[in-house]
């Protein structure tokens, strides 16, 4: 696994600390873009998503064949699919069940698969982009509601939030291009956090923006330009973008930030989104950098 030397070190404890050390929990990462075991022969794309189940697995997305793998909480391969299904992969996301959703901008769909990768439900018009409530236009990415209801990022062709039950059925949607409040300029991300709250990364409004499941905008939280988040087994936040990583406060300040552009552990190249596991550690899903990259929890 790869470490930091003190130099490296130096520069990663220097950005970190923007509060004093009493207001925020202490955490470090150690970072590693070794830890995952490839097959031999097999080199990976762009990759763009990523997800993990209670298990500790690991599922990553990426831009060319095969589009999902999945490895075991030790880094070792254990399968991949979706090569005959996925055109362009954009988000990936582990429902509680451990379900692997897919958002495929190529294709306008949004699939759902097995933890073993057999294909359960794919929603939308395959190849034909809309706006209503059968079609999607380039969607981004996927939230799991409490009692199983998925909320789905439209966030490349439309701008909105569309919500439907578990099993896929339609509820309503909500949102506009824009810059005003509960619109997006592409909405690229979500999750959903332990009050229920469903937080939409606005990307290029530059902004979390904060809803409830019926789509009431509660509050909006600025001060980074968010491509990726990520709640851990503490409530905590992380959000990635701009070739860092930043640890946010309860109320979306930026309390912690590491990273620079570059191919070293720690550095990052297009980190595009982002997950945690249930032991506290980071996913980074680096679109620029063809790798997945993990920090894992060592405090």
């Amino acid at each position: 696994m790869a470490v930091f030397n003190s130099c490296t070190l130096s520069c990663f404890i220097c950005l970190f600390a923007m509060t004093p050390a009493s207001a925020v929990e202490e955490i470090d990462f150690q970072p590693s873009i070794t830890f995952f075991q490839l097959p031999e022969g097999v080199t990976l794309g762009p990759v763009s998503g990523v997800g993990a189940d209670d298990s500790g697995n690991v599922y990553l997305l990426q831009r060319q064949a095969p589009p999902v793998i999945c490895f075991d909480r030790t880094g070792k391969f254990v399968r991949s699919f979706g090569d005959d299904l996925v055109d362009t992969g954009h988000g990936l996301a582990v429902d509680p069940e451990g379900n692997v959703w897919v958002t495929d901008t190529g294709h306008h769909l949004v699939f759902k698969f097995s933890p073993e990768g057999k294909l359960l439900l794919a929603l939308g018009q395959s190849d034909k982009p809309g706006d209503d409530d059968n079609h999607f236009n380039k969607p981004t990415h996927t939230a799991f509601g409490a009692n199983g209801d998925i909320f789905i990022t439209d966030g490349y062709g439309n701008s909105r939030v569309v919500h439907v039950t578990a099993d896929g059925k339609f509820v309503h949607a909500w949102g506009k291009a824009g810059a005003g409040p509960g619109e997006f300029n592409a909405p690229h991300a979500a999750i959903v956090d332990a009050k229920g709250r469903l937080l939409v990364c606005d990307r290029d409004n530059e902004r979390i923006q904060i809803f409830d499941q019926e789509g009431q905008l509660l509050d909006t939280w600025t001060g980074y330009k968010p491509f990726g988040i990520a709640m851990d087994g503490d409530g905590t936040f992380f959000v990635c973008g701009n070739n860092q990583v930043s640890q946010l406060n309860a109320n979306g300040k930026v309390v912690k930030s590491w990273g620079k552009e570059g191919v070293e552990p720690g550095q990052f190249k297009t980190p595009h989104l982002m997950t945690a596991d249930k032991d506290g550690n980071l996913y980074i899903a680096e679109v620029s950098g063809r790798r997945l990259q993990m920090l894992k929890r060592v405090r």
